[in-house]
């Protein structure tokens, strides 16, 4: 895959692989800390994400980088960059 530097600059997230299911895409669940702006708790928000994955090399429980691009679908507007770490077992 390309690197960053010869693609310009995009965004990047980190997530975890919650469904497999479709052929080459996957759907990848990414989380944050937001602080509630009046009472300045620390809340924990998420959002999926379907990335697109050419070989289909990642499964469910994967830690993944995923990286935006070109829509490839309707919904489709990221790909897995790198596998960050493989699920146990």
């Amino acid at each position: 895959m390309e690197n960053q530097e010869t693609r310009g600059l995009r965004k990047v997230l980190t997530g975890e692989v919650v469904s497999d299911k479709m052929n080459k895409t996957r759907v990848v669940k990414v989380e944050r800390l937001v602080r509630h702006g009046l009472y300045s708790k620390t809340l924990k928000r998420a959002a999926k994400y379907h990335a697109h994955d050419e070989g289909n090399e990642t499964k469910i429980g994967d830690k993944v980088e995923i990286m935006s691009c070109r829509p490839l679908s309707k919904t489709t507007k990221w790909r897995i960059s790198k596998i960050v770490e493989k699920a146990k077992a």
